[in-house]
């Protein structure tokens, strides 16, 4: 039986909101994996006023690893100064990263000095297997998915198969709640006054260009049970009393059976459920299918729509059979069923001149207005495009040719003009000028004052009206330029935008 000794390792979860943080089941998987060989502690940056001194007050002599999760963005600015931190102070403690950005960003991760190995992917199989090698001096080369620097020379070991979800050891839920109330993180959001953060499957079996789960993944998925799902689902509303869910995986829908299996399983438990899917998936599903998830309880479900345009989306190698035309029809076809779709759209794609550019920047404004015709409940979030080191990508490739550069060193992702990047509204590419750039937003202000998110719950009716009122010429004439007063009222009743602050 092994020995406990303190916090042997301390796992991170660096700060991602100000408010309405979900339970951080990314760093609680990687917990399961080691739980029960390991005496650990997550700390979570979203919930501790001083997270460095928490850190460093759970330090002790028995403390050797350091893991982190870190996604692009916000996360960065605790993950990498506190990283840099605790290298300098404790060096024999083996700094660990994880996540979307560590394995995207590798290179400028592993050659700051302060961090010693990348888990590439999925840590479930990688991250307890490192710990057991460097606890007993020997070689890592063999494990896969990882990714670290021997001889001078970054490593790279082989990607591995996408283990079986319902083989994973169980989520520590209840040791977490220890640490943290799970209380706490059931925010009142859309969905409804309780709602459980949850993540079924790992992947998604697309190539899209823009994604930065594709680089992590191969175009793989597996996803667990339906029964498995729904035994934490109601373990969760048992203990806690959870009312809604946010499917955090990456697509929830590949599996029209898992789906079914699924629904039948909660639709009598009275759970609202939100997930992410794609569009061309979900239109095979039979009409029954979309009727149960209905049922169910499914509201609304986040769909990648991109572009209308098909040689666009063909470009962005969406994969499947999405279309323009299919879009639009797929809109029609989720009003008949009540289930909101939450369309996102990626303008300022590359283009061979300016004009191009701009000419789909308008093309996608036109393409989103007949959308909102169709199917006015259609949700609709703007993303400016931002390029991921998609490696082989005709997108990437093109990308490189304009003469866009990643920063170069970690802490120059702390830099004002990175601070936004991947938030999708600051995207620094080359070929996209001020003047693009404006549109892109004031339109986005102007869609945003005629048509206010559901999901922001703080807006009542009047507010809704008032600002429809007012945003009501500016759509329908194409005015978008300088909406000050419709910023102003989104300023002064602090208008949530979903694809920034969540629900």
């Amino acid at each position: 039986m092994t020995n406990f000794t303190k916090n042997e390792v301390i796992i991170f979860n660096p700060k991602s909101a100000d408010i309405k943080y979900r339970i951080p089941n990314s760093v609680i998987q990687v917990a399961a994996s080691i739980d029960g060989d390991y005496d650990w502690l997550i700390i979570d940056g979203n919930r501790e006023k001083d997270p460095l001194n928490k850190i460093l007050d759970s330090i002790t002599p028995a403390t050797k690893y350091f893991g982190l999760s870190v996604m692009p963005g916000p996360q960065l600015r605790q993950a990498i100064p506190f990283s840099k931190f605790i290298k300098q102070k404790f060096p024999h403690i083996i700094v660990i990263w994880g996540g979307y950005f560590a394995s995207n960003q590798y290179k400028v991760v592993l050659e700051s000095g302060y961090i010693d190995y990348v888990v590439n992917g999925p840590g479930d199989y990688a991250f307890p297997a490192l710990l057991k090698a460097l606890d007993n001096d020997l070689p890592v080369d063999e494990i896969q998915n990882l990714i670290f620097i021997k001889d001078k020379q970054i490593i790279k070991t082989p990607k591995g198969e996408l283990v079986n979800y319902d083989d994973l050891k169980p989520m520590p839920y209840l040791k977490f709640d220890t640490m943290y109330s799970i209380e706490k993180y059931l925010v009142k959001t859309y969905l409804g006054k309780r709602t459980f953060g949850y993540h079924s499957s790992f992947g998604c079996p697309f190539t899209c260009s823009f994604c930065a789960v594709v680089p992590i993944y191969n175009a793989k998925w597996k996803g667990m049970s339906a029964a498995n799902i729904y035994k934490d689902i109601l373990f969760a509303k048992n203990k806690w009393n959870i009312d809604s869910i946010e499917f955090h995986d990456n697509n929830f829908f590949v599996s029209e059976r898992r789906v079914i299996e699924f629904c039948n399983l909660v639709k009598n438990d009275n759970i609202i459920w939100w997930g992410e899917g794609r569009i061309d998936t979900i239109n095979k599903y039979k009409d029954e299918t979309l009727a149960l998830m209905r049922e169910s309880g499914c509201k609304m479900i986040f769909f990648g729509a991109e572009t209308g345009n098909d040689a666009v989306l063909k470009k962005m190698d969406k994969g499947g059979t999405q279309t323009g035309k299919q879009i639009l029809e797929f809109a029609a076809r989720m009003k008949k069923f009540d289930i909101i779709p939450e369309y996102s759209f990626v303008l300022g794609t590359p283009a061979d001149t300016e004009q191009e550019v701009m000419a789909q920047i308008d093309e996608d404004i036109e393409f989103i207005k007949k959308v909102k015709a169709i199917n006015p409940a259609t949700e609709i979030i703007i993303y400016v495009y931002s390029p991921v080191p998609t490696e082989g990508s005709d997108m990437y490739n093109k990308v490189l040719a304009s003469g866009f550069k990643f920063p170069e060193t970690l802490e120059d992702w702390l830099e004002n003009e990175w601070k936004n990047f991947d938030l999708r509204k600051n995207p620094l590419t080359p070929w996209l000028t001020p003047k693009m750039v404006d549109k892109i937003k004031n339109f986005e202000t102007v869609l945003n004052g005629y048509y206010p998110t559901v999901s922001d719950v703080r807006m009542g009716n009047i507010k809704r009206g008032i600002i429809k009122q007012i945003s009501k010429w500016r759509y329908h004439y194409n005015v978008f330029k300088l909406p000050y007063e419709i910023k102003l009222l989104h300023k002064v009743w602090k208008y949530r935008q979903p694809e920034i602050e969540g629900f």
